[in-house]
């Protein structure tokens, strides 16, 4: 497959996303790699199979492809990468689903993992996941150096100071007893603190996406620089967006439950800057993402669209 040149906006309109026509290609990626060896239990390849092939809009594995394209790659290139985050995407659904993290019961519309099977099956469907990925980057990047580079890209993404890090802190936020009146420089904190937080548990994955995306793509140097600024922009107002919807959607149109983030009291945008704060800090993150794949000229296409998506989005 070829790189996809860059359509005409009016024509595109149809599809917000830039990458529906993508989704496809990732799907029969998923569903093939979720053919496990004949060592793995049934019990516990069902539940690593619902967990990723669940109903979603594929993000992580469209940024990789995404990325790869814009470096002047293929489709193709990518899927390894795309294949792999979406696994670790989807472990860390299951475990943050669990009822010692957030105790959710919903998830893309359906039973959570571990409602869907039980507590301890989706503790080891979420750990096979994590092996499965690294597996399967090794298995399907060629290159040794390429896949050294993807493997551990990934790795940093998922680990202490990023993903469960960034879970380890909003747990602990969530715990943390304020014993004063909230003042002007203990919003500052709380604001600081949110996004610390989630530019490691939201965004470290969206920024290892698009880096993937550029490593298997043979992106330069300067244009993996681009992506990863051009990731946390968009990363920080996705998770922005996202704590305006739980409170404002309803758990239909968002496939989980609403409201939960207020009535435990967590940190989020709304609450810290008001709606139409949120909102605009939201927009000012996608108008700097932008302007960042401008070095991108036409292939930045897809990057641009998605950028809009996510400001635009309702669910």
């Amino acid at each position: 497959m070829s790189p996809v040149s860059s359509p005409d906006p009016n024509v595109s309109s149809n599809d917000p996303t830039g990458f529906r026509d993508l989704q496809p290609l990732i799907e029969t990626a998923l569903e093939k790699a979720c053919e496990f060896g004949a060592g793995c239990p049934e019990r516990l390849g069902d539940a690593m199979r619902y967990a990723v092939l669940a109903p979603g809009k594929r993000l992580r594995p469209a940024l990789a492809i995404m990325a790869a394209e814009a470096c002047g790659g293929v489709p193709e290139d990518a899927l390894p990468g795309a294949v792999a985050v979406e696994m670790i995407h989807a472990y860390s659904l299951i475990h943050d689903d669990l009822p010692a993290m957030d105790n959710d019961d919903l998830r893309r519309g359906r039973p959570t993992c571990h409602i869907q099977f039980d507590e301890a099956t989706a503790i080891l469907a979420g750990d096979g996941l994590i092996a499965q990925a690294f597996s399967h980057l090794a298995e399907n990047v060629q290159d040794p150096q390429t896949a050294c580079e993807a493997i551990r890209v990934l790795a940093v993404a998922a680990g202490p100071m990023k993903l469960v890090g960034g879970q380890a802190d909003d747990l602990a936020a969530e715990q943390r007893i304020v014993s004063q009146q909230p003042s002007l420089q203990s919003n500052r904190s709380d604001l600081r603190l949110l996004e610390a937080i989630h530019r490691r548990k939201t965004g470290a994955l969206i920024s290892a996406s698009l880096e993937l995306g550029a490593i298997l793509g043979g992106g330069s140097d300067a244009q993996r620089t681009a992506l990863v600024h051009y990731a946390e922009r968009v990363g920080l107002a996705f998770q922005v967006i996202d704590d305006l919807l739980d409170l404002t959607a309803e758990a239909e149109t968002m496939g989980k439950r609403t409201g939960k983030d207020a009535a435990r009291g967590k940190l989020t945008y709304p609450g810290l800057l008001g709606i139409e704060g949120a909102k605009k800090k939201a927009n000012d993150l996608i108008q700097d993402a932008q302007e960042l794949i401008s070095v991108f000229e036409k292939r930045k296409w897809r990057l641009s669209s998605l950028a809009n998506y996510v400001l635009e989005r309702q669910h």
